[in-house]
């Protein structure tokens, strides 16, 4: 579905990825996981459209995408929802969500995708008509990620969707990721914390200065000390 094949980016003259590539199949749950500045935000938003890359490919549904605007990639079935929310704080929960459905038109009927939203997490009904300075951290997280559902993706890119979450949310959070992908959506996420990887992620990739330094299942990197001890997994 989406394979990210030796990319380098550069961020003026600093050389930020180094040869990156990860692969994500159809309904997969995959962890890019590194600490802060390692390059996973970098990497979500160069696939994304947001930097293009210097060197390298990046193919979604058997296509190439790098170098293609952001809203072209969204309309492609890529929905992301970045570390800081993003929502339109002027606006309720209800038109954050149904601002997607604008954005890309095709696919399901818009209410359909708007319902899908709020099944994934229930406690935005509630919440409909607040706005963004009225939510909680949590909220804000929920949000973004059913914001880019209502697109109808095929695929999301969520960057550190449990950073900042009370540990009474976290599980919240996990149980709607988990829903997504019971629906047939594939996902990328991005961590920075080994242990807010979800217990149904598929495969992970470590990155680190840059480069991806591991890659293989949740079990095998733990079984790895000097790279848990890179990721601050262990001492």
């Amino acid at each position: 579905m989406l394979a990210v094949e030796r990319i380098d980016v550069f961020i003026q003259s600093s050389h930020i990825l180094r040869q990156v590539s990860l692969q994500v199949a159809p309904r997969e749950v995959v962890c890019l996981v590194g600490r802060n500045g390692a390059g996973k935000t970098t990497t979500l938003r160069a696939i994304m459209g947001y930097l293009r890359p210097n060197a390298g490919r990046i193919v979604f549904e058997d296509e190439e995408i790098q170098g293609r605007r952001t809203h072209e990639i969204a309309l492609r079935g890529l929905g992301f929802a970045p570390e800081d929310s993003g929502i339109f704080s002027d606006l309720t929960v209800a038109e954050n969500i149904e601002i997607a459905t604008w954005t890309r038109r095709g696919g399901r009927p818009a209410a359909e995708r708007i319902e899908h939203a709020y099944e994934v997490f229930p406690v935005l009904r509630r919440y409909r008509g607040r706005k963004g300075p009225e939510m909680s951290g949590g909220e804000r997280k929920m949000l973004s990620v059913a914001r880019a559902l209502a697109l109808d993706p095929k695929m999301l890119l969520l960057d550190e969707p449990f950073e900042g979450l009370s540990p009474a949310i976290i599980p919240t959070v996990s149980d709607g990721l988990a829903e997504i992908t019971k629906r047939g959506h594939s996902i990328l996420l991005a961590e920075s914390n080994i242990h807010h990887v979800p217990a149904f992620t598929t495969r992970l990739y470590v990155i680190e200065r840059g480069e991806i330094i591991f890659a293989g299942s949740p079990d095998a990197v733990r079984a790895d000390a000097a790279t848990m001890r890179i990721i601050g997994g262990a001492s």
